[in-house]
């Protein structure tokens, strides 16, 4: 609501005093220039404790999902939402607390330095949450300001009870395994050329959130074409020796994965999800060489179908393989479609 021209001058300073001094009084952050945040409220500063339903939201990035975001919401209790953001855009507030409602509260931090990781503030605002979303932007942003952190721990720590999610980057990190784009994207046309192009940065151990474990998650699937990346991701995986079997999520612009307690999946949106699983090594992965890379298990998931992570089983979509053979894809889909 505005102020009219009658307020004045001093009258919206004095609003914007009381409030600055109502956000203190109740322990809101105070973020100064040299604090390696921004911070930022909607709704109340105070914290409230009620019961959370754990549960994880992979958003495949371009729009957000209503029904899949009140899905999430949901499982907050109405408690208060944390907003993670290394981007710098800040717009989460306003969409989760007013638009979409039903929570307490929704603080946003925009990380600027690794400093900010080991701000107690912030760490108790992150561990107090009931609800904990990451936003978009470059995932090495995430990885090099969060790894070995404790914002790391207090993630994967609050992920056993309370909804986890992230769009985009967001997503992009929550896989035991995460393409870091350390050094910049990279096409699925490069990768399947040379595996071991520079561009292909994988860390492990990172965020280790449930039913992701041996997993690892890329988003703007279909839109941007990253079959071919996926696949060749997966078979770094397993050809440097960090699991015997390796699985990729691949989610689709508008369109998000919604993770139960149970590990049982639900696709939102307008698009797709795929499931992926590697049967054994890869025959060809090394420096220069296309990659060969055969009888990878795929499951696509429309909205409508589900899948379940515990089992790797799905209902109601198609189930194929795929195989790169001298950095080419194809399929056993009619055409050899890859998608």
């Amino acid at each position: 609501m505005g102020l009219t021209k009658r307020a004045g001058r001093l009258g919206v300073l004095g609003l914007l005093v009381c409030a600055c001094l109502t956000l203190l009084a109740a322990g809101a952050p105070s973020a100064s220039a040299d604090s390696g945040y921004d911070y930022h409220l909607d709704g109340s500063a105070a914290d409230v404790s009620p019961s959370t339903t754990a549960g994880l939201l992979l958003a495949g990035g371009a729009t957000d999902n209503d029904d899949a975001m009140r899905w999430f919401l949901a499982r907050a209790g109405g408690g208060d939402v944390v907003v993670l953001d290394a981007y710098g855009r800040d717009d989460y507030g306003p969409y989760i607390y007013t638009d979409l409602g039903g929570v307490d509260s929704c603080e946003s931090f925009v990380f600027k330095q690794r400093s900010a990781s080991y701000d107690p503030v912030v760490l108790e605002k992150i561990r107090n949450a009931e609800a904990i979303f990451i936003d978009g932007g470059n995932q090495w942003n995430y990885v090099s300001l969060w790894r070995d952190t404790p914002v790391e721990d207090a993630i994967n720590a609050a992920a056993l009870t309370k909804p986890v999610g992230g769009i985009s980057a967001g997503l992009a990190v929550q896989g035991e395994f995460c393409y870091a784009a350390q050094l910049g994207t990279i096409r699925s046309d490069q990768a399947l050329a040379n595996p071991f192009f520079s561009h292909v940065t994988l860390v492990n151990d990172f965020l280790r959130l449930p039913f992701l474990g041996g997993t690892i998650t890329d988003s703007h699937f279909v839109a941007r074409d990253r079959m071919g990346r996926l696949m060749t991701f997966l078979a770094r995986i397993v050809n440097d020796g960090w699991a015997t079997q390796a699985r990729g999520i691949g989610v689709d612009e508008s369109t998000t994965v919604a993770v139960d307690q149970f590990g049982r999946a639900q696709v939102f949106g307008l698009g797709t999800a795929y499931f992926l699983r590697t049967n054994g090594a890869p025959e060809v992965c090394v420096k220069g060489a296309p990659l060969t890379f055969r009888n990878v298990a795929v499951y696509r998931v429309t909205p409508g179908a589900s899948f379940d992570l515990t089992k790797w089983k799905g209902q109601g979509g198609p189930a194929y393989s795929l195989s790169a053979v001298a950095g080419v894809l194809s399929s056993t889909q009619p055409g050899g479609a890859i998608y």
